[in-house]
């Protein structure tokens, strides 16, 4: 047990070295962020002039909302960006044999190295706008560390809840051979359902609480919300923690139900 720890560790640790490589294409995300930030900003201030209390956030909580979202974004890889395109040309090449044959179980070495690039993108995009955001806009970030403590859990779920939707994307490859096309369905869905546009509360009745039931909400509105205090109570944030790691245990189990088939059934490229 303790040796399949340090090899996931090795690898989450390789796949956070791995994108740390990248200092210009850090630093254009930094930069992209940090404008798209200010282009949502000015709209977000503008909306919330209009109706104070949309979606049951005020100004600066909707301010709040628009920048850890933006913290978030390239970690949860909602626009793309994750290893699921990786992974669909292996399958593609054949080169996923290999990862078969390795002595490590496949989701979970994937899994592994896709928190360490998440890690790396929570540090090296994340920090830099929401910090340029506090600076500009007048924010409601809480000041008490163990709401700070609970929101990073939450984004821990969101990653693992993120990793399990994308490695179902990449393990359709099996039979699709070329994701390009449920991977820019998948990317619209993410940005329509996860609340990266707009908080999921703002949508109207039944339709609002279907979306803050899908897999999508655990990702993004959840641990906005977690950092915020949602209701306030102890309750309401253990509700919202059971609600991200139900969902991460269905996928990671569907996606393991899904590997299993493919692995079974499906003879590799030039195999």
């Amino acid at each position: 047990m303790r040796g399949r720890a340090g090899l996931y560790g090795a690898v989450a640790a390789g796949g956070f070295r791995r994108y740390a490589t990248y200092g210009t294409a850090t630093a254009a995300g930094v930069f992209t962020n940090t404008v798209f930030g200010f282009i949502l900003a000015y709209t977000y201030i503008a909306l919330w002039d209009e109706r104070p209390g949309l979606g049951g956030y005020d100004q600066s909580e909707a301010l709040t909302f628009m920048w850890v979202s933006q913290a978030l974004l390239s970690a949860g890889a909602l626009i793309g960006g994750g290893f699921q395109e990786e992974f669909q040309e292996r399958v593609r090449t054949g080169d996923i044999a290999v990862d078969l044959y390795r002595p490590a179980d496949l989701q979970a070495w994937w899994l592994a190295g896709d928190l360490g690039r998440a890690g790396f993108q929570l540090l090296g995009r994340g920090v830099a706008p929401l910090v340029i955001g506090g600076l500009a806009f007048q924010l409601a970030l809480p000041t008490d560390p163990l709401r700070w403590l609970l929101f990073l859990v939450s984004v821990f779920l969101g990653l693992v809840v993120s990793f399990a939707l994308r490695y179902l994307l990449g393990l359709a490859a099996f039979w699709l051979m070329d994701g390009a096309g449920i991977n820019l369905m998948a990317t619209v869905v993410s940005i329509f359902f996860s609340g990266m546009l707009l908080p999921l509360t703002v949508f109207p009745g039944g339709f609002g609480e279907f979306v803050r039931l899908l897999p999508w909400a655990a990702m993004l509105q959840v641990p906005v919300d977690v950092l915020l205090g949602g209701g306030g109570g102890a309750a309401d944030t253990a509700g919202a923690l059971g609600f991200q790691a139900a969902w991460a245990v269905v996928l990671l189990g569907l996606g393991r139900l899904v590997q299993s088939a493919a692995t079974r059934k499906v003879v590799v490229q030039g195999g």
